[in-house]
């Protein structure tokens, strides 16, 4: 069994400047790009904790609170908030930064499962996550009912 981790030694922070050829006609990123860059940082985070490969097997309560602007800064900020036996769930909060007053204000948020697997692709162990603040156990018990969630819907969807 691989040794245990923080869900802190997952966090993943990154940047992106919203260019012209990313948004739409209303001057504001595209919903697909922001997804394609939540779905990025978080496979990074995974990734760490799980010290390898990752599959992305879900994206699910992904909301999209206020647009993201033209020539905006978006920062990404991604971490682990549950492992199971293969799988785990991250968290992606999403922020949008001025270019001149460098204000931050919240824009997106996300959770999606990732699969550790091994160079066949198939499943394979990731650490269990030590939770050695209140915060971390709060989120790990907020993962636990999203994926009680998700299992009961994956359920439904193979038996039609």
């Amino acid at each position: 069994m691989p040794a245990k981790k923080t869900p802190r030694a997952s966090r993943v922070e990154t940047a992106q400047l919203v260019l012209p050829g990313l948004t739409n006609t209303h001057g504001t990123i595209f919903g697909g790009i922001l997804m394609q860059w939540i779905d990025i940082a978080g496979g990074i985070a995974s990734a760490r904790h799980s010290g390898g490969a990752v599959v992305t097997a879900s994206m699910d309560r992904l909301h999209f609170l206020s647009p993201v602007q033209l020539g905006e800064i978006v920062i990404l900020q991604a971490q682990v908030n549950f492992a199971g036996t293969t799988s785990m769930e991250v968290g992606v909060r999403v922020f949008a930064e001025n270019e001149v007053t460098f204000k931050r204000r919240q824009t997106t948020r996300a959770y999606l499962t990732f699969v550790a697997v091994d160079g066949q692709g198939r499943p394979r162990p990731v650490p269990p996550l030590v939770l050695d603040t209140a915060e971390d156990r709060r989120r790990f018990k907020d993962a636990q009912r999203r994926r009680a969630v998700r299992l009961r819907e994956r359920r439904a969807m193979t038996k039609a």
